[in-house]
């Protein structure tokens, strides 16, 4: 087995989701706010976050190796206390940034097949691990919804770290902590920029999975590079679409 180690991303790879942050939700939200005593238009909850959140990111600095995360509830937080509502602050965050997430969604499931993939790839001998730019205060409780967390060795949300892929440090966050080399590591993911450049610069080996949820801008996959087919010695891989099944199979194989 070449690898040891699989360390996936989230939403567009594992996990397929469509969410619209209309004006309807942060009307909505808006509503929530004011029974509290934290009175917005729907219009004003938004460019107050808007204003939050770039003034977080400001101060937090942009750099090719700063990719700043900043994490959703401390922000909501912080649209509470400026309205004059300190009392229970943080807890109303978590609750306001929970609902609007939950508004915004369409729909949120896993691709087809992946339970069973994850369960054939650990019967297989490979530690599982989620690298993922995502908001702990929901996505927590998704994977948790989806059944998805306790098949994976461990979890890595961006926000839990101040920073997301393609940064360095938030690779390095799962790298160095579990002690893992990264030649025996590959890297699943649907976004070439993200996934796959950044896990790239460390040393990764990368498998990049063109999904309905990859930028419509990227290239699909070159299937000169599938698992499998590609070139004896390669450490990229492509596979068009999200048919996990198979996908499981042609890892298995590496």
């Amino acid at each position: 087995m070449t690898y040891t180690d699989l360390i996936f991303d989230l939403y567009g790879t594992l996990v397929d989701i469509h969410t619209e942050e209309s004006d309807a939700v942060w009307e909505k939200t808006a509503i929530y706010f004011g029974f509290y005593g934290a009175h917005y238009t729907g219009p004003e909850l938004k460019r107050a976050f808007e204003a939050a959140i770039a003034a977080r990111e400001a101060k937090a600095g942009q750099s090719y190796e700063c990719f700043p995360d900043i994490p959703f509830e401390t922000v909501m937080a912080q649209l509470f206390q400026d309205r004059g509502v300190t009392e229970d602050s943080e807890r109303l965050g978590v609750n306001a940034a929970q609902l609007f997430r939950i508004l915004s969604f369409d729909y949120i499931r896993l691709y087809p097949d992946v339970p069973d993939a994850l369960a054939l790839l650990r019967k297989k001998g490979f530690r599982l691990w989620l690298l993922s730019n995502a908001q702990q205060v929901f996505t927590a409780y998704e994977l948790r919804h989806l059944g998805l967390g306790e098949q994976l060795d461990g979890i890595f949300l961006s926000s839990d770290y101040r920073c997301r892929k393609p940064d360095s440090r938030f690779f390095r966050a799962l790298l160095e902590s579990r002690q893992l080399d990264p030649g025996k590591c590959l890297m699943i993911g649907n976004d070439r920029q993200t996934d796959i450049a950044g896990a790239a610069a460390l040393g990764l080996a990368t498998l990049y999975m063109h999904t309905g949820m990859t930028p419509s801008f990227q290239a699909p996959a070159d299937p000169g590079l599938l698992p499998g087919k590609a070139p004896e010695g390669c450490r990229h891989y492509e596979f068009e679409g999200d048919d996990w099944k198979e996908l499981a199979r042609l890892i298995c194989t590496l």
